[in-house]
């Protein structure tokens, strides 16, 4: 599965710099671009296909986030935005939301932080892959618990850019894997395949049964 493509659009040149090393930093993201003001983020945006998610600040120069956030829903675009903003101010955080961006991070924070929003982020985009065409509640349930600290929280040890590719994995396929299978699909260990497979089937987001031939039983994946 491809990386998570960034633009990052913060008006001071040493924010935008960190906050650009920030997202090499972070497994399964990649660096789309840096735009200093809302006239350049609407450029980058131009090329369709080219950015998955904006990292945007509410200060800037030509105008106001919230501007460049409204021209773009209006113009249909729909491309996934967090905040990431000095501006406290309730009534432009209740408009951000509004305009539907995924987080709303306030300035300062740590990497920690930063990473944690990512990884929820990578979270909810897993489980709308996922998703059949038409869901049910406990589907729309566990979609938007992605976007919630408590529920979005990775074990130890396990990271979003594998968990895709498990994903991934079990998505394309003709049929249901077993942990052997989406390990030699990944090039990774069967302990490690087994792990991630237990957890999406905990998580709710694949199926699990038993497969049943020669020898002893396995358990295979599939996507409901």
């Amino acid at each position: 599965m491809s990386d998570v493509r960034v633009l990052v659009v913060e008006d001071d040149p040493l924010t935008a710099q960190a906050h650009a090393t920030y997202v090499e930093r972070v497994s399964g993201f990649t660096l789309a671009g840096v735009a200093h003001t809302a006239a350049e983020a609407a450029r980058a945006l131009e090329v369709r296909g080219s950015t998955d998610l904006v990292l945007l600040d509410m200060h800037l120069p030509d105008g106001h986030g919230l501007g460049l956030l409204q021209r773009l829903r209006a113009s249909g675009d729909l491309v996934d935005v967090i905040a990431v903003t000095a501006a406290r101010e309730t009534e432009v955080v209740r408009r951000a939301m509004a305009h539907g961006v995924s987080f709303y991070l306030l300035k300062p924070f740590t990497f920690a932080t930063f990473r944690s929003r990512l990884e929820q982020y990578a979270e909810f985009r897993t489980r709308l892959e996922l998703a059949p065409d038409e869901v049910v509640q406990d589907e729309v349930d566990r979609m938007l618990g992605a976007l919630r600290p408590a529920a979005s929280q990775l074990p130890k040890g396990m990271s979003a850019e594998t968990l895709r590719a498990v994903v991934a994995a079990v998505r394309d396929a003709d049929g249901p894997l077993s942990a052997s299978e989406v390990a030699a699909v990944l090039g990774a260990s069967r302990v490690t395949a087994r792990r991630y497979l237990e957890h999406l089937a905990e998580s709710g987001m694949l199926e699990r049964s038993p497969r049943y031939g020669g020898g002893r039983p396995e358990v295979e994946y599939r996507t409901g």
